[in-house]
């Protein structure tokens, strides 16, 4: 978990949960991220006043290197007249398995920055950033930030050129040549915020994510609902719950090899971000959004002001776990039906990632290994 006084590592032995290691005690982990191509650890942190920094660990948090964070370039403006300068990295994601040093990550504000050498360097996506709609403030602008934000980066494992991104507030964007051009996917969805609800540009996605066993199949938790896409993000569908509570959040997991199974945690609206009645629910899906269920065994059902944030629900398999504002962390491994808390005392949850022990930990352990006895 990233949390906002540190990075906690959890591990389970004999079916016992207990707190392995803190990492970065005391500062705020605002970006959590796992390699899954080489299993490199990555944290962004948010710096009260040294800014944004970033570090990797190559053996699971036992040493960690930090290295330059993006950097904009000098001359580049937000909007006419206004300087771009980092103010937080939001997500980091691998470039695809056939560009296993390449890195991608997501920044305010709205700068989509690319690395070839497994981010000891970065240069600004100059394709979006240059992109016709970006300065236009009625089209790119700040949701509940001061400027726009990418949150979400989704690599086709079929073709690692082909790459959504995710904008608060602009919309889904889509590349098909690696970055070089972008174009906007955002039919479909409804910004009832705004005088033209279906305007091309200008939506408030709030996680993005693409179904691995069927990339053609993305899901998105938006401002104004919840959205699935059958055709690769061409058209969206609203399937928010019309007679429950499945609709305004931030947090969404999705199901990988169930192409119509999802879950989302929701919150009363903007301007009452906590669980609907107090009481803390999770809602699942196993027909693409037709139906939702409640969840809410284990689960507390009375005076709970917690709500989760995008980041911070992630599943594997029939193991789900998510961590709230208010610092509690629960845990599932029978796919939302039953929960249990791991902890009640943790600090504001930024992000959670599980990591499995499999064979590729095992490879990348013993490779040091060898370097180690024979350099």
């Amino acid at each position: 978990m990233g949390t906002s006084k540190g990075l906690v590592v959890f591990g389970r032995k004999e079916n016992e949960w207990k707190i392995e290691k803190v990492h970065f005690l005391g500062l705020p982990v605002s970006t959590i991220y796992k390699n899954e191509i080489t299993g490199t650890w990555w944290a962004g942190l948010a710096h009260r006043h040294w800014g944004q920094k970033l570090h990797f660990s190559n053996d699971e948090g036992q040493t960690w290197e930090m290295v330059s964070a993006p950097k904009y370039p000098e001359g580049a403006e937000v909007y006419q007249g206004k300087s771009a300068t980092l103010k937080k990295i939001w997500c980091i994601s691998h470039a695809g398995k056939d560009d296993p040093n390449g890195l991608w990550v997501g920044t305010e504000p709205g700068g989509l920055f690319y690395s070839n050498d497994n981010g000891k360097h970065f240069e600004l996506v100059e394709g979006l950033w240059n992109h016709s709609s970006r300065k236009d403030q009625n089209q790119w602008f700040g949701a509940g930030r001061d400027f726009p934000f990418i949150h979400s980066i989704v690599v086709d494992p079929r073709d690692s050129k082909h790459v959504y991104i995710a904008v608060s507030c602009a919309g889904v964007f889509e590349t098909r040549d690696g970055g070089a051009t972008w174009h906007p996917k955002n039919k479909g969805l409804i910004a009832t915020y705004l005088p033209n609800p279906t305007v091309e540009v200008g939506h408030d996605p709030h996680l993005l994510l693409a179904c691995a066993k069927n990339p053609d199949v993305l899901w998105q938790q938006n401002h104004c609902g919840i959205f699935r896409s059958t055709d690769a993000g061409d058209n969206w569908k609203n399937i928010t719950d019309k007679n429950g509570i499945a609709d305004y959040g931030f947090a969404l997991a999705i199901d990988h090899e169930n192409e119509n199974r999802a879950w989302v945690i929701p919150a009363v609206s903007d301007e009452v971000r906590v669980a609907h009645d107090l009481s803390l629910t999770v809602c699942k899906t196993e027909d693409a959004g037709q139906s939702w269920e409640p969840l809410k065994n284990g689960l507390p059902q009375e005076h709970c002001f917690d709500i989760v944030f995008r980041h911070c629900l992630a599943n594997s398999q029939n193991e789900l776990v998510f961590g709230t504002t208010t610092g509690n962390l629960y845990y599932s491994e029978n796919f939302g039906e039953d929960w249990i808390c791991l902890s009640s005392n943790l600090a504001r949850v930024e992000g959670v990632v599980i990591i499995k022990k499999n064979s590729r930990t095992t490879y990348y352990k013993n490779k040091l290994h060898d370097l180690k006895q024979h350099p």
